[in-house]
């Protein structure tokens, strides 16, 4: 169907699936689906149970990334 042949509403639906698709390309998380390599899930794992109210800089030494 060409674009001169399509009503105003159909038009405005077709902008609106475009428009969405391109945010989704833009915006949309890249890693979506990606598997975590073993060694951040065991990381995630030691700090799971950490207390609230330590500094970033202080699990980021317990951690090994400081």
């Amino acid at each position: 169907m060409k674009v001169s042949e399509m009503s105003v509403e159909e038009l405005k639906h077709l902008i609106t699936q475009i428009v969405e698709q391109k945010l989704e390309e833009l915006l949309g998380d890249p890693d979506w689906g990606m598997e975590l390599k073993e060694e951040i899930k065991e990381r995630l794992r030691k700090t799971s149970g950490v207390e609230r109210g330590i500094p970033a800089s202080e699990i980021g030494k317990r951690l090994g990334l400081v």
